[in-house]
C-alpha cells in the first residue's frame, strides 16, 4: 500500500461581480421571462485548496464550463498563473522561449515530449496542435516560477495526444526539484489519471479529493515491418529522412496503430554486428519513454538471433538513456567537428559540427 502525504487544506472563496448597464433590450427579456432586473452580477465559488507551500508537486482543477475553475485558480494562484503571450510569428520556437543555455532548451523541450530537433527550427504558426501544446508547456517550465498554473490544459489538442502529453509533463514536473509545482486547470477529465495529480478539485460539486493514481499502462506490440513503413516516419526524424533501402525495420503499436520505428543495418567490417540506423517516434507519443523502450526490445530480440547491436547516436533524448541504462555500455564519447571523413565507397561525410555524440553496445538480455 502506497503512503500517501498529508495534504493540508484550506477554505478558498472568489467572488466575481460586475455592473450591468440598463438598456431596452435588458428589460424587454426580464419582462419576458419574469426575471428581476440586477445593476449588479454577482457569483461566488467556495472550495478546499491545498496550501501552497505543502508536499505536492501536481494538482488539477477540473469542472464544465462555467464552474468556476479559471477563476478560483485566478484568485488563489494569481501570481503563478500562465499567461500565453503570443509567439514570433518569424522566429523558429527554439528563440521563442527566452535566454537560456541551449543545453537547458533542448533538455526541457524533451522533457514535454517536444524532442524532433526539426521542429524546433520551425516557427509556432506552422506546429500541430500537439506540438503547439508541447511547446507551451516548455515555455511555462522554462519561467521562473516555483508553481505554475496553466489554464485550457490540453482543450486544443486531441484526446490522444492530450492523455500522452499529460503523461510527459507529469514526468518533466516530479523530475525536477520537489518545490516545483503544477497545476493543470481543465475541463477534461480524462487526463486525470495520465497526469497522476496529488489531488483533484471538482467544481463540479466543489469537492476536493487527495489521490495516488497509476497512471494507465502503455502496452505496445511489436513487430517486423516492410521498408515501406518508413514513410509514416522520414519526416519526423532528427537528421536524415533518406531511405534506407537494405534496413531492416521493426515498429512499435499502440492500441495497433504505429507510433515508433526502429531500423537496424549491417555493421560495415564487423560481420554479425548490426547498427541501429533510426529510432522514430511519432510527435504525438513522445516524452514517456516509448522510443527507448522500443530500441531497448529490438535490440533484445536481435540478441536472441545471435546478432550484437550498436548504436551511435547525438540525439540528446537516446544519449540520456543509453548512458544512464545498465543495459547499453558506452563505447565512445566524443565532440564532432568539421573534418571530413573518407569512406572505402568514396564519399566524404562531415562528422557532428560541435555535438556531443556516443558510441554504445547493447549488453541487455536476450529474449526471443
Amino acid at each position: 500500500m502506497i503512503n500517501q502525504p498529508t495534504i493540508k487544506t484550506e477554505p478558498v472563496t472568489a467572488e466575481v461581480q460586475c455592473s450591468i448597464r440598463p438598456s431596452f433590450r435588458v428589460a424587454q427579456v426580464a419582462g419576458m421571462f419574469d426575471l428581476p432586473q440586477q445593476e449588479v452580477s454577482h457569483e461566488s465559488f467556495s472550495v478546499e485548496l491545498p496550501v501552497k507551500d505543502g508536499p505536492w508537486q501536481i494538482g488539477i482543477i477540473v469542472g464544465p464550463s462555467g464552474s468556476g475553475k479559471s477563476t478560483i485558480a485566478r484568485h488563489r494562484f494569481a501570481d503563478s498563473y500562465v499567461h500565453q503571450q503570443p509567439w514570433p510569428a518569424d522566429q523558429a520556437i527554439i528563440d521563442g522561449l527566452g535566454n537560456h543555455p541551449i543545453k537547458k532548451l533542448y533538455s526541457t523541450l524533451t522533457s514535454v515530449g517536444l524532442s524532433s530537433p526539426p521542429v524546433w527550427l520551425k516557427p509556432y504558426q506552422v506546429l500541430s496542435g500537439g506540438e503547439q501544446f508541447r511547446a507551451n508547456l516548455a515555455r511555462a517550465l522554462l519561467s521562473k516560477k516555483s508553481t505554475i498554473v496553466f489554464d485550457e490544459f490540453t482543450s486544443t489538442v486531441d484526446r490522444t495526444s492530450a492523455q500522452i502529453g499529460s503523461a510527459a509533463i507529469a514526468k518533466a514536473i516530479r523530475r525536477e526539484s520537489s518545490s516545483r509545482k503544477f497545476i493543470a486547470v481543465t475541463c477534461h477529465y480524462d487526463v486525470i489519471p495520465w497526469l497522476e495529480p496529488d489531488w483533484v478539485v471538482d467544481m463540479a460539486d466543489q469537492s476536493f479529493t487527495r489521490r495516488c493514481l497509476r497512471r494507465p499502462q502503455i502496452e505496445l506490440e511489436f513487430c517486423r515491418a516492410k521498408p515501406a513503413i518508413w514513410a509514416q516516419f522520414a519526416r519526423h526524424h532528427y537528421l536524415n529522412a533518406k531511405h534506407l533501402p537494405v534496413a531492416q525495420f521493426y515498429v512499435a503499436l499502440f492500441n495497433q496503430q504505429p507510433v515508433a520505428v526502429v531500423a537496424l543495418v549491417g555493421l560495415w567490417g564487423k560481420k554479425g554486428h548490426k547498427r541501429v540506423a533510426r529510432v522514430v517516434v511519432l510527435p504525438d507519443y513522445q516524452g514517456i519513454g516509448i522510443g527507448s523502450r522500443t530500441l531497448d526490445h529490438v535490440c533484445s530480440l536481435e540478441k536472441a538471433n545471435g546478432f550484437g547491436l550498436h548504436l551511435t547516436a547525438a540525439h540528446p533524448g537516446i544519449l540520456q538513456h543509453c548512458k544512464s541504462s545498465p543495459l547499453w555500455q558506452t563505447k565512445k564519447v566524443y565532440r564532432g567537428s568539421q573534418k571530413k571523413r573518407q569512406f572505402k565507397n568514396g564519399k566524404e561525410v562531415k562528422s557532428a559540427l560541435g555535438r556531443q555524440v556516443a558510441s554504445f553496445q547493447y549488453v541487455g538480455p536476450a529474449y526471443a
